[in-house]
């Protein structure tokens, strides 16, 4: 029987659905799992053809017992899946006590030093947004060079087991009840692919329950026109529903925008507004959050002002429009005079030469964090959402107690880094 032109499109889009809901097991164990799922008894390498496996050669550190797979490095475990949200369902711990922390896609942490102990099991939930560049059948995000091979946009979910992991099962539910936080800024924002660079917005991943989304879409060196241009807001408009939020942290880079019509009380407030137009419009909650500070100290203790007048027109526009802010201007202000010149340098990318694999000289950087430093700001932007008093607060794993005048230290920070490195300097400053 010959099918009509409309009957093979319903059966393309109903397997193509099929396809995106389907839920995805996987058991480990060098016995076995006849229950559910797929059975992982061995070290398989991810490939296009099997769709799932260890990523990034680290086959090779995966230890199987009866029911589990342990390593003492990192783990990457990826499994080819189409765009959108995720409830990944994690069943941890093996024959001996582990402790394991969870990075999802471009190293933003899900879970941190879950402890189990000898022959116990945890269970965990977390959600991950999926994406690629792609807006519609002609049109992508235009990604810069560098950023092509980010685990961000490529065609997979990868997870990162490190620490001490042990792992028994992966479940991967497709969800489309999650609230997703969209993330608009550059590179203090963004979802450092590679160590030992970092931002705040893949550090307040682990700050929410798996009822919310993180979908970062910040990227290294992105002013409010560039990141248009390049159609990221565009993408973002396409996919947010009513109910979302659209977070947007810009300033660093629109400073070094000169020419007549531009600057703080230009294009840049013009921007602003059209990005919250376009939020609204899909009846979505636009915050606004100024810049970070940089790390730049006067000789009298006081970190000198660098931003102009761009944190100050933030902050018309949000009354202007009525909009939620966030001041990160001022908290990071405080939060690094706080900790003073010195103490300060622990939170940014600041190494001497050798700290990391093939880094011949000097780290020094006073805008882009490491891991340390981009948990403070994280932790800056909960408070902020908390004295907001937004809904969002209510998908919190627990209420923050942090204050940037009493900052953490440096020396109490514990956090496994991932193996893989790059010495360039994010783009922007």
């Amino acid at each position: 029987m010959k099918l009509s032109n409309i009957a093979i499109l319903y059966l393309l889009f109903s397997t193509s659905l099929m396809a995106q809901t389907t839920v995805k097991t996987f058991t480990f164990g060098s016995v076995k799992n006849n229950d559910s799922g797929i059975s992982i008894t061995d070290a398989i390498a991810y490939s296009k053809k099997t769709a799932y496996g260890f990523d990034f050669n680290t086959a090779q550190h995966a230890n199987f017992s009866t029911n589990s797979v342990s390593s003492t490095e990192s783990l990457y475990f990826s499994v080819a899946l189409p765009e959108g949200n995720y409830n990944i369902d994690l069943v941890l711990g093996g024959d001996q006590a582990s402790k394991t922390t969870v990075k999802a896609e471009s190293r933003r942490l899900m879970l941190r030093d879950v402890a189990v102990k000898k022959n116990q099991t945890v269970h965990k939930t977390i959600t991950v947004n999926v994406r690629t560049p792609k807006i519609n059948d002609t049109l992508n995000i235009t990604l810069k060079e560098r950023e092509r091979n980010y685990l961000n946009w490529d065609d997979k979910l990868t997870l990162e087991f490190l620490g001490q992991p042990a792992i028994q099962q992966i479940t991967i539910t497709p969800v489309t009840s999650a609230t997703t936080v969209f993330l608009a800024g550059d590179s203090t924002v963004t979802d450092q692919d590679l160590e030992p660079w970092a931002s705040w917005g893949q550090f307040i991943t682990a700050y929410f329950n798996p009822s919310i989304a993180i979908a970062n879409f910040a990227n290294s060196g992105e002013s409010l026109p560039s990141f248009k241009s390049r159609k990221r807001l565009e993408k973002i408009i396409s996919l947010i529903k009513p109910g979302d939020y659209l977070f947007i942290e810009f300033g660093h880079n629109d400073e070094k925008i000169k020419g007549e019509g531009n600057g703080a009380w230009g294009l840049y407030t013009n921007l602003l507004k059209e990005f919250i137009t376009e939020a609204r419009a899909k009846k979505a909650i636009p915050v606004l959050l100024t810049p970070t500070q940089r790390r730049a100290f006067e000789s009298n203790g006081k970190l000198k002002e660098t931003h102009g007048d761009f944190p100050a027109a933030m902050r018309q526009v949000s009354k202007d429009l009525n909009v939620p802010l966030i001041d990160l201007t001022a908290m990071t202000t405080v939060l690094y005079e706080s900790w003073g010149d010195e103490a300060s340098r622990k939170a940014f990318v600041q190494y001497p030469a050798n700290t990391f694999p093939g880094q011949t000289k000097a780290l020094e950087d006073n805008t882009h964090f490491n891991s340390f430093g981009a948990n403070e700001i994280a932790k800056c932007v909960v408070i902020g959402i908390q004295d907001l008093n937004l809904p969002l607060q209510k998908a919190l794993l627990e209420k923050l107690d942090y204050d940037p005048k009493s900052p953490d230290t440096y020396k109490n920070w514990t956090f496994p880094l991932s193996p893989r490195f790059e010495n360039t300097k994010p783009d922007g400053n």
